[in-house]
């Protein structure tokens, strides 16, 4: 049976990076090493983490105003990383409250500085992105999280601010062309759209950076791994490289644009059944809907879990909802094939036809 992987991260790969990962697992570019032996400052590893941060760079269209940088610890290393290096005790940060991750980095940014929640969408189970934004005049940054996994809503247009904007990216990153020098500091988790578990990504505006006075330990200031060039430490060499073979199919594919087409082509399949369907109903307002992560629920309660099992009879894999919110989430992340899509969309119409 063909296994169906929705796995809201870590999640699915394109096949052909899993097979030069594969290889390079056993020999790595005919060195007769693995990638999992070769050493972090040679040569050969070097080549991989210059393909990696030129291929970021292409993508975003970024000049050398910014850094790219891949770290240990994740997107919630973050939460705490970006406050210790941008906010000073004593000054106001301003975060975005759309779901359960920007709730997360708007508590550790509290432990170094004032917050001020700008937006709270909590009232209405953040089933839509609030956006309308009051922002302090004197915050040293404005913290969102661009697409919401567990709640399932996205910002479709970014907020227009006078003040550096901060932007969690880990699950819709390099899903569409967007104008990233707005951003002053981008921040992903490689384990949905670009690559394995165990890496994160960090694209800093450098001006924004050595503003503070409070004394950062070494590992966790920026500054230090930009003049270390990511290797302060040994970086994951393997998730490393599987990033950059992913972002090597991401350009091979034809980019951002191509990336885009394919997202929308596969969440319209997906929201145009649900809504053909009274058995399933979409709870997050129609513009605010991810196109990274749907989530909807039955329309009955009880048949939730039949539903579920019957994915789970015909292959398709990851799509229980988030613990604490239940019901269907399906994520349609750039390797997904549309193909998959179909397949659960006809589970859908099957299951309708039995239980409606």
């Amino acid at each position: 049976m063909k296994l169906h992987n929705f796995n809201s991260g870590p999640s699915i790969l394109p096949q052909s990076v899993l097979e030069e990962a594969s290889r390079a697992i056993l020999n790595f570019n005919d060195t007769g090493l693995s990638i999992l032996e070769i050493g972090h400052r040679t040569p050969w590893f070097g080549e991989v983490l210059n393909e990696a941060i030129c291929s970021v760079k292409k993508l975003m269209q970024l000049d050398d105003s910014y850094e790219v940088l891949f770290l240990h610890g994740g997107a919630t290393t973050q939460f705490m990383q970006v406050p210790m290096n941008l906010l000073d005790e004593g000054e106001t940060a301003a975060y975005c409250d759309n779901g359960i991750w920007g709730k997360k980095a708007a508590k550790e940014a509290s432990l170094f500085g004032k917050v001020q929640v700008v937006a709270d969408s909590s009232d209405k189970q953040h089933t839509y992105i609030q956006k309308q934004l009051v922002i302090p005049a004197d915050a040293r940054y404005l913290h969102i999280t661009s697409n919401n996994t567990v709640e399932g809503t996205q910002w479709h247009q970014f907020p227009d601010t006078s003040v550096p904007l901060v932007a969690d990216m880990s699950s819709d990153i390099f899903s569409k062309p967007v104008d990233f020098t707005k951003f002053s500091l981008i921040y992903a988790g490689a384990q949905k759209n670009m690559g394995a578990a165990g890496v994160n990504l960090v694209v800093v505006k450098k001006a924004i950076l050595g503003k503070i006075r409070r004394k950062i330990p070494t590992i966790m200031d920026y500054q230090k791994h930009i003049e270390a060039g990511s290797l302060m430490n040994t970086p994951p060499v393997f998730a490393v490289y599987v990033s950059m073979l992913t972002l090597r199919w991401i350009l091979e594919q034809g980019g951002l644009a191509e990336m885009e087409r394919r997202t929308i082509e596969k969440s319209t399949l997906l929201y145009n059944t649900i809504d053909s369907l009274p058995i399933f109903k979409a709870l997050v307002a129609r513009e605010d809907r991810s196109q990274m992560n749907a989530v909807f629920f039955l329309s009955d309660p009880a048949l939730e879990a039949p539903f579920l099992d019957l994915c789970k009879q015909e292959g398709m894999i990851g799509v229980k909802g988030y613990r604490t919110i239940g019901g269907v989430r399906v994520s349609m992340y750039n390797a997904l094939p549309l193909e998959s899509v179909q397949f659960f969309c006809d589970l859908m119409k099957v299951f309708a036809s039995r239980k409606g």
